[in-house]
């Protein structure tokens, strides 16, 4: 055999053994498994630090207003005129009103009170808006029709109609469910009835753009059923602005429910909430200036807290913006 025929090994051609190595890399991230999308959405919710800052504060809030009663179990409701119109102390740490009922028994159960109410016309607004958004977009027929309702209620002043609500269906509902169980029915009604058109409005151009995309053209070829397209489709891709409107819907319901409490058409004075606690210490605003500024206080932080909490989630829903 001649030197020619020798088989000299290139130098510069690595070993088998330390090739394996380096390939093995991309197949370990072939097949690691997929991130999970609500993964990716609490990253993007967690690096707003106003969204996380407004997430914790509302959860320590309703968390005190709720729980709260279990360790400081003073009645909200008792009367010590030896007591009345005390400051700070530490038997009070929020002070006395005109009657001598503890401040800090009142400020949670009116906060539960307000929260409540909160969300619950929520709920209820955000219910009417999506579904009626979701029907005029989907369904050129009624959109027409269903848009003309939503100009309707837009057109109508909100105040007074929540006035002539509470003064036309107070009785009866008192005389069916109670003092405070009707007074809660009527007010929830009234601002869930109220508030729904936003929500209706920006589900409806969502809807609008979306039942065009392929992925709901290809589910129409198939044969699927209209109510299966909204459900598995067109729901899941409106999250986004569902969820921003019910936090902005929570913050509004507690605003108008303060304000009518305020004007003396919400629960009997009895029954605290923050905006009744800030009616009842108007008149005391020279004497006693904390007697307004705790409800004002919770009823500002809440509202500002979920509207932070708002704006992350709709950065955090919103795959356009998620990643930024």
């Amino acid at each position: 055999m001649t030197d020619k025929d020798r088989f000299v090994p290139d130098e510069g051609l690595a070993p088998a053994s330390t090739a394996l190595p380096a390939a093995a890399g991309p197949l370990e991230e072939l097949h690691q498994p997929p991130r999970s999308q609500w993964r990716d959405v609490w990253d993007q919710f967690k690096s707003h630090r106003g969204a996380l800052a407004g997430g914790i504060i509302f959860v320590l809030i309703v968390v005190t207003v709720y729980l709260g009663p279990f360790v400081w179990d003073v009645d909200p409701t008792q009367i010590d005129i030896r007591a009345r119109n005390q400051g700070p102390s530490l038997e009070h740490p929020f002070g006395t009103d005109q009657l001598g009922r503890d401040m800090l028994a009142r400020m949670m159960a009116g906060g539960a009170t307000s929260v409540s109410v909160g969300i619950t016309a929520m709920l209820l607004a955000l219910f009417l808006g999506s579904f009626i958004g979701v029907l005029a977009g989907f369904f050129k027929r009624l959109d027409g029709p269903l848009m003309r309702l939503t100009d309707l209620f837009l057109a109508l002043p909100l105040l007074p109609l929540l006035l002539v609500m509470m003064l036309l269906f107070r009785e009866p509902l008192n005389a069916a469910f109670g003092l405070e169980q009707g007074i809660f029915i009527l007010i929830v009604c009234a601002i869930g009835i109220t508030s729904w058109m936003p929500t209706a409005r920006i589900v409806r151009g969502d809807v609008l753009a979306i039942k065009e995309r392929e992925f709901v053209l290809a589910a129409r070829s198939i044969g699927t059923t209209n109510s299966r397209i909204i459900t598995r489709h067109i729901l899941p891709n409106v999250l986004s602005p569902i969820m921003v409107s019910a936090t902005l819907g929570i913050a509004t319901a507690i605003i108008t429910e303060s304000a009518l409490s305020f004007l003396g058409l919400g629960f009997p004075p009895d029954f605290p909430t923050w905006g009744r606690l800030l009616f009842d210490g108007t008149d005391y605003l020279q004497q006693y200036p904390e007697r307004v500024f705790w409800p004002g206080m919770a009823i500002s932080l809440t509202v500002l807290s979920v509207n932070y909490l708002g704006d992350g989630l709709r950065d955090a829903l919103d795959p356009r913006i998620r990643g930024r």
